[in-house]
């Protein structure tokens, strides 16, 4: 036995004091579904004894609290928050979410292997345990220009990597449904690991021949049916609650004790402005409790059954031999963090001063020329014009089609049918693409909204009624290095500057909080309608998600996975 070993079972059975015993609360026993009063003895960073009675070196009283496993969020993209990996800690981990496993899919199509390594360099520093699935669609289609391009050679340096789990949610089903060379080669090289999906909608035998490539969880379900035929089907979904993907409240049917082994969290994309005024997935608890889910199987789903659908056989559970990351909660129903510990440390701000900097990498990675008005001139279409259509809260649009006024040879928007312009400007240097069409459900009655986040190639998006103040916006943003921008009467009103990548502040996130704050004030001033503008305009580009989008290369029918037309390229 090691020295540590040895210290772990004579600390567990009594034989000496514990290094941490939590006192006087109750623990929520994720078998049983029991609260039972219980010391908590740690060891380092591991369990080490529960329902006995423990003398410790330090003891922290936690009479008429809670203890429950920290929670897993099984799948989210850190870049989506606009923090770097130690904000985006220093932000969440309070809230009890110990581990996260994160998809770096975003940086990586900005800057390929680069950014993987840079997510790898900073997972090693985070209090939390952020782990990593390995990008598996970069570029996810070849309908956009993206930044980078990651083969399977460029993937397989990094598997074998402490951090790494598996194979990111694979996007491209269309490709792995046809057989494509390249998506063969990434499935073939993980096989028997673990490969994330993604399949909105897919049903039937087409879901199934996705199945069959070894694809175990999925997060893309927004309907109780779609997510029962996927559990059926061997999937372990995983309900996702982001900042414009909201499938909680459509999927709380299938959140029960029976299900619950099979369910796991997360929140895929989410910013600072909801986790500070909402919460995380602390907040999937609350609200799942609130309406009617058992505590037992939204806990469970929150922790032990997310851990075993990743393969982390060491946490989930409050039990000897688990790895030490516990949350002290005031109630079950509440879910309201007053402790958490992390490998058995307790989180405080100190903790946080002990990681050392990652040196941020993609500064000057947006790269656009000034742009003037007639950049953004779309072109008459004979009849109707295909134009997308917003369903609040979800990722998925619809194909609408309309009659849109013209004058001078081009076509314009109709703002009492809620239909402004649409571009997508490509921004890695490549080819300087301008892709221009119509959106509807913005409710922008003046003014203009850009940003440098664009799933999944990140290329400018940007709405607006006039063009000469949607070039306004995209030259800001080329100023600032990318980031968001809102223009009224011609001038900048708001803005944050995300020169990482053209993703990520190098602010804290209360500051990244607070110009978030003034960015949806100065939206919503424009008469935005829409929550959460910015990352509904950043999910407009993305060309696997149903059903029309727009990409810099034009307007995607993504059901036929095809441009509906090539783009009046400027």
């Amino acid at each position: 036995m090691t020295d540590s070993l040895a210290k772990r079972i004579e600390q567990g059975s009594g034989a000496a004091k514990a290094d941490l015993v939590l006192k006087g609360g109750r623990v929520f026993d994720l078998v049983t579904g029991d609260l039972v009063e219980s010391d908590v003895a740690i060891c380092g960073e591991t369990i080490v004894g529960t329902y006995e009675t423990y003398d410790a070196t330090r003891e922290i009283d936690v009479a008429g609290k809670v203890i429950v496993p920290g929670f897993i969020d099984t799948h989210l993209h850190v870049e989506s928050s606009l923090l770097t990996p130690h904000e985006f800690d220093r932000c969440v981990l309070p809230r009890g979410i110990t581990t996260a496993i994160c998809d770096p899919h975003e940086i990586a199509n900005v800057l390929g292997a680069e950014g993987i390594r840079y997510f790898l360099a900073a997972a090693d520093e985070t209090i939390m345990d952020l782990r990593v699935q390995l990008s598996s669609c970069v570029p996810a289609t070849d309908l956009e220009t993206s930044g980078a391009a990651l083969s399977i050679d460029d993937l397989l340096p990094f598997r074998d990597h402490a951090k790494v789990i598996g194979l990111a949610e694979f996007m491209n089903f269309p490709g792995v449904l046809a057989r494509d060379p390249g998506c063969m080669a990434k499935l073939e090289a993980f096989r028997g690991g673990h490969i994330d999906g993604h399949a909105p909608l897919l049903r039937g035998h087409g879901l199934n021949g996705y199945l069959a490539a070894g694809i175990r969880t999925e997060h893309e379900a927004t309907s109780a049916d779609e997510a029962l035929e996927k559990l059926r089907k061997g999937v372990r979904v995983l309900v996702r609650e982001g900042s414009v993907s909201k499938d909680l409240d459509a999927l709380l049917p299938i959140i029960t004790e029976r299900h619950s082994p099979f369910l796991a969290l997360c929140t895929d994309d989410r910013n600072p402005l909801d986790i500070a005024e909402h919460g995380h997935l602390d907040y999937m608890i609350r609200h799942a409790i609130e309406n009617g889910v058992e505590p037992l199987a939204i806990y469970r789903a929150a922790t032990i059954s997310g851990a075993r659908a990743f393969g982390l056989m060491d946490r989930g559970l409050v039990a000897p031999g688990w790895r030490a990351d516990l949350v002290v909660l005031d109630s079950l129903e509440g879910c309201n963090a007053e402790m958490v510990f992390s490998a058995g440390r307790r989180v405080t701000d100190a903790l946080f001063d002990t990681r050392r900097p990652v040196p941020v990498v993609g500064r000057a990675s947006v790269r656009v020329p000034v742009l003037e008005a007639d950049a953004f001139v779309a072109r008459p279409s004979r009849g109707e014009t295909s134009v997308i259509g917003i369903l609040p809260g979800k990722i998925i649009t619809e194909h609408r089609r309309h009659r849109l006024p013209e004058a001078g040879g081009e076509a314009l928007p109709d703002p009492q049918a809620d239909i402004v312009r649409l571009s997508v400007v490509e921004r890695h240097g490549k080819n300087g693409n301008v892709a221009n069409a119509f959106v509807q459900g913005f409710g922008l009655a003046r003014g203009a909204i850009a940003c440098s986040i664009g799933h999944d190639s990140h290329n400018i998006g940007v709405v607006g009624l006039d063009r000469a103040e949607m070039a306004v916006a995209v030259n800001r943003l080329r100023d600032l290095e990318g980031g968001i921008v809102v223009v009224d009467g011609g001038k900048v009103a708001a803005e944050i500057a995300l020169p990482i990548a053209g993703l990520m502040s190098e602010e804290p996130h209360a500051s990244v909080r607070a110009r978030l704050e003034r960015l949806r004030e100065a939206a919503h001033s424009l008469g935005v309608t829409l929550d959460e503008p910015f990352l509904q305009l950043a999910f407009l580009p993305l060309p696997v998600i149903p059903h029309l989008k727009l990409s810099d290369r034009g307007l995607v029918d993504v059901d036929r996975f095809a441009l509906v037309e090539p783009a009046a390229l400027h």
